[in-house]
């Protein structure tokens, strides 16, 4: 019997990024045996969150492509809008969508996703936002459309990593 292949999911730090939502996912998709590995603009950097804990970035921007990952999470904080504002990341995040992959945003993660121009159906804190991006809004703790993934709050972060496991075929 062949062994499972194991899925790689990606997950974006940086300065300022909201703790849980880099954590919870993180942690929770290594007890799944995923590997994971956090992105950042500098390989091996510690970002430090909005309250301080630091992360480190296993990988740059630079060095990793699309083929390489079966999933990304865009965390939310501040780091969204030093995101949106980086072609490389926006660049990232357009190409996950496009071949398909889930793609999973949360809290004001959708900001990237706006600048990707990726949104159609959504649950978000930034509900002006991306309605003025032209999706619909959705209050809901997680809205699944296609491989898009969001959802509003760190609240919402157990229905969020459960959607993202489901996509990833481990429910």
């Amino acid at each position: 019997m062949a062994a499972p292949i194991k899925k790689k999911v990606g997950i974006l730090v940086e300065f300022n990024y909201e703790e849980l939502e880099v954590w919870y996912p993180l942690l929770r998709f290594r007890e799944e045996g995923m590997e994971t590995v956090t992105i950042g603009p500098q390989k091996d950097k510690v970002y430090n969150s909005k309250h301080g804990y630091p992360c480190k970035a296993d990988v740059d921007i630079e060095n990793i492509s699309p083929a390489e990952l079966d999933a990304l999470v865009i965390p939310g904080g501040w780091a969204p809008d030093y995101w949106r504002r980086d072609r490389r990341f926006v660049d990232l995040v357009r190409c996950m969508f496009e071949a398909e992959k889930p793609v999973a945003a949360i809290c004001h993660g959708p900001w990237l996703l706006v600048s990707a121009n990726v949104l159609s159906v959504f649950a978000s804190l930034l509900k002006d936002d991306v309605i003025n991006a032209g999706a619909d809004y959705q209050d809901a703790p997680v809205v699944v459309d296609g491989n898009l993934i969001t959802s509003r709050v760190p609240a919402d972060l157990p229905e969020f990593c459960k959607a993202l496991l489901t996509q990833l075929h481990f429910s």
